[in-house]
């Protein structure tokens, strides 16, 4: 892991490519993302309020928030030992606990009105009214179905964390070449794009302020993920923050997946 932390550190992200998820916890989570997709729970909680809910347009980008709340397959992923031994590893970390989690369902690009790109953004930009600075942050991105490079992976920009936070950008603006013209690289940087090309089980690891984005799935297949936002013991979050508010300290809402 040592060499994992080094590109972390330079890059802002890093690609696990050695599955962390057996195949058959793949399998469950699959079905457990299909369900939670389909309205179907199996916990006695819901997801929360998402801008994607079952019934809306099946071949846009589906986004859910929480979604583990609801399934006891996508708990077990959220909880792994594996995914947070490697996030301490790579950090340093000495606590690392989920505070968020995401359901990312991109599925084929059938129709060419369909919204299943991501615009650039830095994470950190959404999560400034809960957490006092970027520090301590970060995001696992779990592969449930193999990532190629024509399935619509996470694009990264090295070394992007370096450029401090711009708050500029949009998850859901779908004209990433426009948003290009706006996100100029401070003198002696580059803009370069790196895909996340993952098999499932796989995943990455990315910093809240790298720049990140993905275009269209050109496959037959749907591009499935679960992505847990991760602090570590140097976060601070603010006292008045929104999305916090109400289940930090829910063992289920945010499981730490490793401690010291």
């Amino acid at each position: 892991m040592t060499d994992l932390r080094t590109r972390y550190e330079a890059d802002g992200f890093v690609l696990v490519q050695e599955p962390v998820l057996s195949p058959d916890l793949v399998a469950a989570a699959r079905a457990g993302l299909e369900a939670v997709r389909d309205g179907r729970y199996d916990t006695a909680r819901a997801p929360y309020a998402s801008p994607w809910t079952p019934g809306d347009d099946p071949d846009a980008l589906c986004k859910i928030e929480m979604p583990h709340l609801a399934s006891r397959a996508l708990q077990a992923v959220a909880r792994h030992p594996g995914i947070g031994a490697a996030a301490a590893a790579i950090t340093g970390a000495e606590r690392v606990q989920v505070w968020w989690a995401q359901l990312l369902y991109k599925p084929p690009a059938t129709r060419p009105d369909a919204r299943t790109r991501v615009g650039w953004h830095q994470d950190y930009q959404y999560w400034a009214s809960d957490w006092e600075s970027p520090d301590g942050l970060l995001t696992a991105w779990v592969a449930l179905s193999d990532v190629t490079a024509e399935s619509g992976p996470v694009r990264f920009v090295p070394g992007s964390h370096r450029w401090g936070d711009r708050r500029a950008g949009d998850f859901f603006e779908t004209d990433l070449e426009a948003q290009r013209v706006g996100l100029t690289p401070p003198p002696g940087d580059e803009w370069v794009e790196v895909l996340g090309v993952l098999p499932e089980g796989g995943l990455s690891f990315h910093h809240s302020l790298t720049y990140h984005g993905s275009t269209e799935n050109r496959t037959s297949a749907p591009r499935c993920s679960l992505v847990l936002h991760l602090c570590t013991e140097r976060a601070r979050p603010r006292a008045e923050g929104g999305l916090l508010a109400g289940f930090l300290g829910d063992s289920v809402a945010t499981p730490t997946l490793h401690g010291g």
